[in-house]
C-alpha cells in the first residue's frame, strides 16, 4: 500500500530583488535578513512502496527544485509587465484660429500592398516607351494603344511613374486622363509635374495646378513645393512667390523643401527683411531648418557682405544644434570672403577639419581666393602643402585660382612649381587659363623671354589662345620693347580665333605710348586699326594740332560710349599718355578735362578744412603728371583771387602691393624734382606733402605776378 510523504519547504522571496540573473534564493542568509521577505509554505507529495527482505528497494526520482518551482513563478512570481505610453501628440491649441492641416511626411496615401502579376508587363511596355524617340506626338499616342492590360489606376500609375522624358509623362498624363476610367488623384498631378520640372516646364505647372484647382482636385503639400521649385528654377521669382502666398492662404503649412525654396527666392530678390521674417514666422509655427535653409541665409548675408548676419546664421545653427556639412561650409567661407574676414574663414575652416569633414574642391578654391584677395601669400602656400599632403581633391578651377593668386601676388618661383605639378598630373593638366596665369605672372615681371617660350609650348600643345593671354603677353613685349615679336603674336593671336576686346585695345594704346620710334608706333597703330578702327581715327585726330576742342569733345564721347565701362578710365590714361609722348601738353590737359567732365576721374580731388589733397592712384604716370599741373594752375588762381588755402596739400600716389608693381611713386616723385615743387615724401609711402606757406612761396616764383595775402 502506498504510503503518502509530504515535504514542506520555506522559500524566501523578494519581490523588490527579484533578476533573473541573481535570484534572492542564491544570496547569502545575511543579505536575506536585511531585506524584507515573504515566507511561502510549498508542500510536494510522493508515493512509495513497502520494503520487503526479498525485494530490491524501488527508489521513485524526487523532482528538482527547479522544476517544483515552475508553476510557482508562473503564477505567484509572475509580475505584470510595466507598458510603457508612448509620448502622447501635442495638442495645438488656439482659441482664435483653427488648427492648421499640417501633412506628416508619409503625404500620399498608399493603399495596402498586394501581388500584381501585371507589373512585369507593364514595365517593360514602360521600357519600350522611354528607349523611343519623341518626335511626333501621333506616334508616341499610338505606343500607348499597345498597353499590355487595361490602365486601371494601379497600372497608370506605374507606367507613369517610370517615365523618364517630361514630354511623354506629360503626353501619358493626358492620354489616361482622356480614357475617364477612373477620378485622377492628386498623386497623378505630382508625378507628371515633377517630371516637367526636371524639363523647366513652368507654364505647363502652372496649367496642371490651375486645373487642378477648376476640377476640384486637392493640391497638397508635394503640389505647391513642385510648384515653389520649379518657378525658382526658372528665375520665375514673382510666381514662386505668388504660389507660396497661395499656399499660406489655404491652411497647408510648408514643408522644410519649401520653406529652404521660398527663402532662396527672397534672398536672390535682396529681400532680406522678408527673408528674416518667414524665417521667424516658420520657427515659431515649430519649423526646425535643416542645412539647407542656413546655407540659404548665410549665401544672402554673404552677398550682402553682412558680416553681422553670417555670425546670426552661425548663433543660430548652434542653438537648433544644427551640425553644418560640407556644403554649408563652402557657403559660409565664400560669404566670409565677401565680407572681407580672412582671419574667420581660417578659424571656420579650421572648425570644419575639427568636425571631421573633408573639404572638397570648392571648399579648398573658397579659402584660395580669400586668402589672394587678403594677400596672404603665407597662409595660401601653407594650404596648398596640406592640400598635397593629405592628398585633397583638386580640379582645373583650384589649380587655376592657385595659379591667379600667385600671379596677383607676385609668386613667380611657387607659380612654376605648381604649373608643374599640373603638367604631371593625370587628370588635371594646365589648359587655357592656366597657361594665361603663367603668362599674367612673366608678363608682370617682365620676363619676355620665358613668356614667348611658355607661349610656343602652349601652341605645341593644342592649347587654345584666349584673349586675355594675347593681352597679357602683348603687354610683356610692349615692356620689352619687342615689337616684332608682339606683331607676331597678335597676328597669330588672330589667326587662331581670338577676337580683340577693350581691353587688348587698351594694352595696344599703351604700347603706342611707350613706343619711342615712329616705325614702332605705326607697327602697333596696323594692330589697333584691325582691333578698332574708330579708336585710330580719334588717335590721329587728338595728335593733329589743327583739330578744334569742340570736335575732340564729340568724337571722345562717342568712343567713350562704345567701350566697356571699366575700360573707359585706362582709354583716357592711354590717351593722355600719347599726347604727352607727342609732346601735345595741351591737349592732354584737354583730355584730363574731358575725362573729369565724363565722371572718368571721381574723387580726384578731395577737400577738408585743414587740407587739400590730390588722388592720383588710378591714372597713369602721364595722366597723373598731367592731374598735379593742372592742380598748381587752379591752386595759382585761387591765389590771385585772394581765397582762402588750407594750412597742408596732400598727394597720393599710392604703392603697389604686387611684388613687379612699378608705382607711380618713383615716376612721380622724378616729375615733382623737375617742376621743383615744394612736395616731400612723408612718412607714409605713396604720399607726399607741402605746407600752405610753401606752396604758395613756390607758385608766386612759378606763375609771376601773383598777389596774395595768404602770409
Amino acid at each position: 500500500m502506498a504510503t503518502v510523504l509530504t515535504t514542506a519547504i520555506d522559500v524566501c522571496f523578494n519581490p523588490q530583488n527579484s533578476d533573473t540573473k541573481k535570484h534572492s534564493l542564491f544570496l547569502k542568509p545575511s543579505l536575506l535578513r536585511q531585506s524584507r521577505t515573504r515566507k511561502l509554505n510549498i508542500s510536494c507529495s510522493s508515493l512509495k512502496q513497502p520494503k520487503t527482505l526479498e525485494e530490491e528497494p524501488i527508489t521513485t526520482k524526487t523532482p528538482s527544485l527547479s522544476e517544483q518551482l515552475k508553476p510557482l513563478s508562473a503564477t505567484t512570481l509572475r509580475q505584470e509587465q510595466t507598458q510603457i505610453l508612448p509620448k502622447p501628440k501635442s495638442v495645438w491649441v488656439n482659441p482664435t484660429r483653427p488648427k492648421r492641416s499640417v501633412l506628416s511626411l508619409q503625404r500620399q496615401k498608399r493603399s495596402a500592398y498586394s501581388y500584381n502579376p501585371q507589373i512585369k508587363d507593364l514595365r517593360a511596355f514602360a521600357q519600350k516607351l522611354n528607349s523611343c524617340y519623341f518626335t511626333e506626338k501621333s506616334e508616341f499616342l499610338s505606343l500607348l494603344d499597345e498597353i499590355p492590360h487595361p490602365p486601371d489606376r494601379d497600372n497608370a500609375l506605374l507606367v507613369l511613374n517610370s517615365l523618364r522624358e517630361w514630354q511623354k509623362t506629360h503626353t501619358f498624363f493626358n492620354w489616361v486622363k482622356s480614357k475617364n476610367l477612373f477620378p485622377m488623384e492628386t498623386i497623378f498631378y505630382n508625378v507628371t509635374m515633377k517630371s516637367l520640372r526636371f524639363g523647366r516646364q513652368f507654364q505647363l505647372i502652372e496649367e496642371m495646378a490651375l486645373e487642378m484647382v477648376k476640377d476640384g482636385v486637392e493640391l497638397d503639400n508635394i503640389t505647391y513645393s513642385t510648384i515653389i521649385t520649379c518657378a525658382k528654377r526658372c528665375n520665375l521669382y514673382d510666381k514662386a512667390i505668388e504660389w507660396f502666398e497661395r499656399m499660406y492662404k489655404t491652411g497647408l503649412m510648408p514643408d522644410e523643401v519649401t520653406y529652404s525654396a521660398i527663402l532662396d527666392v527672397y534672398s536672390k530678390l535682396r529681400k532680406v527683411e522678408e527673408v528674416l521674417s518667414l524665417y521667424e514666422r516658420a520657427v515659431a509655427t515649430g519649423w526646425k531648418p535643416d542645412a539647407i535653409a542656413f546655407s540659404v541665409l548665410g549665401k544672402m548675408f554673404g552677398e550682402a557682405g553682412d558680416y553681422d548676419g553670417i555670425r546670426y546664421v552661425l548663433q543660430e545653427m548652434k542653438s537648433m544644434d544644427v551640425k553644418p556639412n560640407v556644403v554649408v561650409y563652402n557657403t559660409l567661407l565664400e560669404a566670409m570672403g565677401r565680407a572681407g574676414k580672412p582671419g574667420l574663414a581660417r578659424s571656420l575652416f579650421n572648425e570644419m577639419l575639427e568636425a571631421g569633414l573633408t573639404p572638397n574642391e570648392k571648399t579648398l578654391t573658397a579659402l584660395v581666393k580669400i586668402y589672394g584677395k587678403a594677400r596672404w601669400a603665407k597662409d595660401a602656400l601653407q594650404l596648398w602643402e596640406e592640400m598635397k599632403a593629405k592628398k585633397w581633391p583638386m580640379d582645373f578651377i583650384l589649380y587655376n585660382t592657385l595659379l591667379n593668386m600667385c600671379a596677383d601676388i607676385g609668386l613667380e618661383e611657387e607659380a612654376e612649381r605648381l604649373f608643374n605639378d599640373m603638367k604631371e598630373s593625370v587628370q588635371c593638366k594646365p589648359d587655357n587659363f592656366s597657361y594665361t596665369a603663367m603668362l599674367n605672372i612673366y608678363g608682370s615681371g617682365g620676363k619676355a623671354e620665358k613668356a614667348m617660350k611658355l607661349f610656343e609650348e602652349m601652341l605645341e600643345a593644342g592649347v587654345q589662345v584666349n584673349v586675355m593671354g594675347c593681352t597679357c603677353l602683348v603687354q610683356c613685349l610692349g615692356k620689352a620693347k619687342r615689337i616684332d615679336d608682339l606683331v607676331y603674336v597678335f597676328d597669330l593671336s588672330i589667326q587662331r580665333g581670338v577676337k580683340p576686346d577693350d581691353r587688348l585695345c587698351g594694352c595696344l594704346l599703351s604700347v603706342m605710348a611707350l613706343c619711342e620710334s615712329s616705325e614702332d608706333a605705326e607697327k602697333v597703330m596696323a594692330c589697333l586699326e584691325r582691333a578698332n578702327r574708330k579708336l585710330v581715327t580719334f588717335v590721329n585726330l587728338i595728335v593733329d594740332e589743327k583739330t578744334e576742342f569742340e570736335t575732340i569733345k564729340e568724337e571722345f564721347k562717342s568712343v567713350i560710349n562704345a567701350t566697356q565701362v571699366e575700360a573707359r578710365r585706362p582709354f583716357c590714361n592711354c590717351l593722355i599718355d600719347i599726347c604727352r609722348g607727342k609732346k601735345r601738353h595741351e591737349r592732354a590737359h584737354e583730355l584730363l578735362y574731358l575725362g573729369t567732365l565724363f565722371g572718368l576721374y571721381p574723387g580726384l580731388h578731395n577737400k577738408t578744412i585743414k587740407e587739400w589733397s590730390l588722388d592720383v592712384r588710378s591714372l597713369s604716370v602721364g595722366a597723373a603728371e598731367t592731374a598735379l599741373e593742372e592742380w598748381m594752375r587752379t591752386l595759382a588762381n585761387i591765389i590771385k583771387r585772394q581765397e582762402d588755402l588750407p594750412e597742408l596739400f596732400l598727394a597720393q600716389t599710392g604703392t603697389g602691393t604686387h611684388r613687379f608693381s612699378q608705382g607711380l611713386a618713383n615716376s612721380f616723385a622724378s616729375h615733382l624734382q623737375q617742376l621743383s615743387a615744394p612736395f616731400r615724401q612723408s612718412d607714409r609711402a605713396g604720399i607726399f606733402v607741402a605746407t600752405k606757406e610753401d606752396l604758395v612761396s613756390w607758385l608766386e616764383s612759378k606763375f609771376p605776378p601773383l598777389v596774395t595775402s595768404q602770409a
